[in-house]
């Protein structure tokens, strides 16, 4: 099949030359084109290769010698993984690459996370890697729509096994630069998070509402992974305005939980200069994945084994009002309008009467810290209604009707597009 998509291969060419060569052969072969980048340090690639090792130390205004000299390879590999992720966005505003692929260990797959991360969403990244899906890659290094393929016996040399990995590789990433559907831009986006449909659910009421005045709508489920994919699109300005209704993450991090999307969580619209229309969802749950034993100090808690991957117990007032605290904390910072919507009747379908985490003295206490902790500019709007409940939809439409008629969120079509978020 004739294509004229072209492919970026990313590797150490003097130590898996044979591996990259046979993965640039496998899309060639399917009619792709390739550009291949040399990180390698030590030694030379066998072949020629479309950028040399001594352009990307250049990139990032150093010398191959003068990695070298360093003598030390954690700092070598951190100057050649600046150097490809900025050649990477270079190739790709040239117009030259529509996806990427990268090969590698730990070394390779650490550079290969800041190559995919110099790229918008919507551009196929693909990294090859022995540890992918391992515990040893934080959270916050994957871009939002990176895919990983686990490297079976690819360590050293060619063999049947890895093979089977790499061919597959070359057909997923040259088939997802033909297939992929880049975003229209004839709308603007609003992002909007919650956990579920069925413990928050107001997302089934505000969607076709949204729509309807013009939006477009993307949700965003707030299991650690989600929320962090959120940040990264608002911190990039991809959307027009954030209806951030589902905060377990940011209670998670700060009781210690894995199921945290990092420090960053509910900061990233409001460093972008986007405006946030904030409610605190989910607030009272502490999530953990379903492998974990709960910690003794949470065992006298209610508790709700959701599946076999996540399970959630319930925090106590004092760990509701810390959560207050710092999400008025990081409202505070805010470069655009923020708006509070505090539902005094309840924060997620569990808690009401009758349910497992009913806890009306834990929700009181939150909600008295979140009066006192908000301070203007942040504005605040009461609702004495469930999260769940219509009056806290209409609120929530009330709001940005109104920020859309005094100019405070945009109906440009382009918004997010315009800054590189969204569309490549």
């Amino acid at each position: 099949m004739a294509t004229d998509k072209t492919v970026l291969i990313i590797g150490t060419f003097d130590t898996k030359s044979d591996e990259l060569r046979y993965l640039q052969h496998c899309i060639e072969r399917q009619g792709g084109h390739t550009l291949t980048m040399d990180v390698g340090v030590l030694g030379d690639p066998t072949g020629s290769v479309s950028v040399s090792r001594h352009e990307v130390a250049q990139a990032a205004g150093d010398t191959i010698a003068g990695v070298i000299d360093r003598g030390d390879e954690n700092q070598a590999m951190q100057i050649m993984a600046r150097g490809a992720a900025l050649l990477t966005r270079r190739l790709f505003d040239q117009g030259r690459l529509h996806a990427m692929i990268a090969l590698g260990g730990t070394m390779g797959t650490d550079l290969a996370l800041d190559c995919a991360h110099a790229l918008p969403v919507g551009v196929p990244k693909y990294i090859v890697s022995t540890v992918s899906f391992s515990p040893l890659i934080p959270a916050d290094r994957l871009s939002v729509d990176v895919q990983m393929i686990l490297w079976a016996g690819g360590l050293y040399g060619l063999n049947s096994i890895c093979k089977s990995s790499l061919s597959q590789a070359a057909g997923a990433v040259l088939g997802a630069a033909r297939a992929v559907e880049t975003a229209a831009g004839d709308r603007p986006v609003i992002g909007m998070t919650s956990l579920g449909s069925s413990c928050l659910s107001y997302m089934k009421s505000l969607k076709p509402a949204l729509e309807a005045r013009g939006f477009e709508v993307a949700i965003f489920h707030a299991t650690g992974m989600g929320g962090m994919a959120f940040e990264q699109v608002a911190g990039a300005g991809g959307f027009a305005c954030v209806m951030d209704f589902a905060l377990p993450e940011l209670g998670n991090l700060l009781a210690g939980s894995v199921v945290n999307s990092g420090p960053d969580r509910l900061r990233g619209a409001g460093r972008a200069g986007v405006p946030q229309i904030v409610a605190p969802g989910c607030i009272d749950l502490i999530d953990f994945a379903g492998w974990q034993e709960i910690p003794e100090r949470f065992r006298d808690r209610p508790f709700h084994a959701h599946n076999r991957l996540i399970k959630s117990s319930a925090l106590n007032a004092d760990e509701r009002r810390e959560t207050a605290r710092a999400i008025a904390s990081r409202l505070a910072e805010a470069r655009a309008a923020a708006h509070l919507i505090l539902p005094v009747a309840g924060l997620e379908e569990w808690d009401r009467p009758g349910q497992p985490a009913h806890d009306p003295e834990g929700l009181a206490a939150f909600v008295d810290e979140m009066r006192g902790a908000v301070k203007a500019p942040v504005q605040m709007t009461e609702v004495r209604a469930h999260i769940n409940d219509a009056a806290f939809c209409e609120a929530a439409l009330a709001i940005l009707d109104r920020w859309v008629a005094d100019g405070t969120v945009s109906k440009r079509a382009d918004v997010g597009a315009r800054r590189g978020a969204l569309n490549p």
